[in-house]
């Protein structure tokens, strides 16, 4: 894993004093969740909302902003996820974005942490970049994680300490490893934006005292998989404020293990805190960091 300071990350290489053997098997399940998952998401969208894309009032509601949508299709997903565990890891705590849950329990209890659909704003339109997250964790600690690019049927996973991969639609492995860039002036920078009007504004703003200083900037709509595009080299680094455990439990730890350097919020901070995550290729780690905190961008921004 590449150099994740434990003071600030969930995926810290800490032990877990669990055997390789173990991590293994917990990946091997998280990949089939997510992808029996999104194999669920893939059938219905279509079904929901018919060949043109029409977006049906009964199938779609608002959460704590108007402009954030949870759709049918978000909760049946997530009751699947939660149904298969009950069956395969009876006992395991479990939480969801859509239906809850919590991380508080015994240290040594594995918990599951689940986004069901991951850029739901990108699923209602229409827009390939929507994934299914799912993570392990244990004692606050990413384990062992899968995310599923729904559209084009790619599966990202990693193990603590097993490394990262993506296979692809007809079954080519990829081991992840990050961009080797070295200077944070010719990187490709992707970031989020927030639902609320007040941290909006704010990263907005954050926003154009970082654009001169990068290659250019991106914005996908689903955090999983721009830290998987982080694994993967497609961008070199990426932050946002005001995730939760579930945006990036799994993500998170697919990029560390291929060589990101992470700083994360504690994993049961709640995103209405706006703490910041960033994801980093090792070569621009440090000169990344050190620019968001000069335009004060390593500080909280929290929902109003």
């Amino acid at each position: 894993m590449g150099g994740v300071p434990e003071s600030s990350s969930s995926v810290a290489a800490a032990s877990v004093d669990l055997p390789p053997e173990e991590v293994a098997e917990l990946r091997r399940l998280a990949v089939d969740l997510a992808e029996s998952a999104a194999a669920h998401v893939r059938t219905r969208r279509p079904e929901v909302f018919g060949a043109t894309g029409a977006r049906a009032d009964d199938a779609v509601r608002s959460k704590a902003h108007p402009t954030d949508p949870v759709t049918v299709v978000d909760t049946e997903t997530e009751e699947l996820i939660r149904a298969r565990l009950a069956d395969l890891r009876p006992g395991d705590p479990i939480l969801g974005e859509e239906g809850g849950g919590s991380l508080v329990g015994a240290d040594d209890a594995v918990h599951w942490v689940l986004d069901p659909i991951d850029g739901t704003v990108n699923f209602l339109y229409g827009i390939p970049g929507y994934a299914v997250s799912v993570a392990a964790m244990r004692g606050g600690r990413s384990i062992a994680g899968a995310v599923v690019d729904v559209e084009r049927a790619v599966t990202y996973s990693a193990g603590l300490g097993l490394g990262a991969i993506s296979v692809d639609a007809d079954g080519v492995v990829d081991h992840l490893r990050c961009a080797t860039v070295d200077s944070v002036s010719m990187s490709l920078v992707a970031t989020g934006f927030a639902y609320g009007q007040y941290r909006r504004t704010r990263q907005a703003a954050l926003i154009a005292h970082v654009l001169p200083h990068v290659r250019d900037i991106r914005r996908f709509g689903a955090a999983a998989l721009d830290l998987c595009h982080v694994a993967a080299g497609r961008v070199d680094a990426y932050f946002e404020h005001g995730l939760n455990a579930w945006d990036w439990g799994a993500g998170a730890l697919i990029a560390a293990e291929a060589g990101a350097v992470l700083t994360l919020p504690p994993a049961d901070a709640p995103g209405t805190d706006g703490d910041l995550v960033i994801a980093a290729a090792p070569g621009v780690a440090a000169e990344l960091a050190a620019l968001l905190d000069s335009v004060g961008a390593t500080e909280p921004i929290p929902d109003r």
